[in-house]
């Protein structure tokens, strides 16, 4: 069966669902999945990191369906069924940031996370992290983000500690789970 395709010629905006051991059980529209009952799927995140070492956190547009406005990560996003998540990370960098990603490498294979914002929407994800290097600066999407800064990983790491409430939970989660190690590691 052919996939849905989308105007601009790309394929449908699914996401891959998986079962409780991470292995792909089907696939759901990324618009309708986000519920208080989102079922597992498959996402990412990726921190950008410059040549000097600085981190690019950026701040979720306020037109974003959870965490609007909170701070996190450079950007994340799903996979469709059938790509490579390298290639969905580089797609992403270009979309929300305008950015072409190299360099990325997988930091933290196995992270998942489950959480519900104020809204009462669930994340639930099964969400690798990358790290990726970038020689040049953003130019956002702002549907995307509205705001970003370029930080140390020392600072960024503060920003968590001090508070957690600013930012979002699954870059919370990412840096108590080996995320600042690979940070300082990137920035070298």
């Amino acid at each position: 069966m052919d996939s849905p395709r989308l105007l601009d010629g790309e394929a449908a905006d699914d996401v891959v669902l998986l079962d409780d051991d991470g292995a792909p059980v089907g696939r759901a529209s990324r618009s309708t999945v986000h519920t208080a009952t989102t079922p597992l799927h498959l996402a990412f995140s990726c921190y950008v990191v410059r040549p000097d070492g600085a981190v690019l956190l950026t701040r979720r547009a306020l037109t974003k369906r959870t965490w609007p406005g909170v701070w996190t990560n450079a950007f994340c996003g799903h996979p469709r069924p059938g790509e490579d998540v390298a290639d969905a990370v580089a797609r992403h960098a270009c979309h929300e940031l305008g950015l072409t990603v190299h360099d990325a490498r997988l930091a933290l294979p196995d992270f998942r996370y489950r959480a519900v914002d104020a809204s009462g929407t669930v994340e639930n994800e099964v969400c690798p992290v990358y790290v990726a290097c970038v020689d040049e600066d953003p130019e956002p999407d702002p549907y995307e983000v509205m705001d970003l800064r370029w930080s140390t990983p020392e600072e960024v790491v503060g920003l968590v500690a001090a508070a957690p409430w600013a930012v979002s939970p699954w870059m919370v989660e990412q840096l108590r789970a080996g995320g600042h190690d690979l940070l300082v590691e990137a920035a070298r």
